[in-house]
């Protein structure tokens, strides 16, 4: 009885001054937030725990998949790329055939220009002159080097298009041979490029000097030739015969 009127008195004086009192929480309230607390703490070491073992397993996958690629040779990956291509295209070849279609035919339709030149560079920068293999191949790089310097005119296209309309782009029903003329600037092109290369041949094709003192035993061009080669060839063993026979000694 008196601890509670001393209690009443403390109060009253506190709250006569101006001073907040705080009111006694209850033990059953007190209980219940620690507990609450205590779960909360729980609940978050449960997650850290989680997120520990989930980022060790992934740091064990990723070392193992890294001894892995270690151990595998060092152009794997070039091999892999390689060989998932191969598959594409025998899956390509395969549905193309399904469909009756060409499989280099659409292969290159879906070539744009900018790959097909940037192959073609390519290729060029790999070889660019594989030297003298045969006249075909010669003429085929003469074409190229000929085609390559053509500028179109694209006023004289427009023009040509307009007159041969449907026919300009000619199919198996077309007659238009023969019915093209050229212009005079382009025959003079071609006149001139045609002299461009006989002055160049000429520079390849230089005869050798001729020696007025040497001696003449051949009757035209031709015989001069091959008694040269069986000079250079049978000179050596034929040296000492042919001295008898200029001296006049021989048996």
């Amino acid at each position: 009885m008196y601890s509670a009127i001393r209690h009443f008195l403390f109060t009253h004086f506190k709250m006569a001054s101006g001073v907040k009192v705080s009111t006694p929480v209850p033990e059953e309230d007190a209980e219940s937030l620690g507990s609450q607390k205590r779960e909360d703490r729980l609940r978050k070491f449960r997650e850290l725990h989680f997120k520990r073992n989930e980022a060790r397993k992934l740091n064990h996958q990723e070392v193992v998949e890294e001894d892995k690629r270690l151990k595998l040779p060092s152009n794997w990956e070039a091999k892999k790329a390689r060989l998932e291509y191969d598959l594409m295209v025998d899956d390509k070849k395969k549905e193309c055939a399904d469909n009756g279609e060409d499989y280099h035919r659409v292969k290159l339709l879906e070539i744009s220009a900018e790959d097909a030149e940037r192959y073609e560079k390519k290729k060029k920068k790999r070889n660019p002159d594989p030297g003298f293999s045969g006249y075909a191949e010669a003429q085929l790089r003469q074409y190229q080097r000929l085609t390559r310097q053509i500028k179109p005119d694209m006023e004289s296209y427009e023009r040509q298009r307009e007159e041969y309309g449907d026919d300009f782009h000619p199919t198996s029903n077309s007659l238009i041979h023969g019915t093209h003329v050229p212009t005079k600037d382009g025959v003079d092109r071609m006149v001139q490029d045609l002299e461009k290369q006989i002055e160049k041949r000429a520079k390849y094709s230089r005869r050798r000097a001729y020696n007025d003192d040497a001696d003449i035993d051949y009757i035209n061009e031709r015989n001069a030739k091959f008694n040269k080669k069986a000079e250079r060839f049978y000179g050596k063993y034929t040296a000492e015969i042919k001295q008898n026979l200029e001296r006049g000694t021989a048996v």
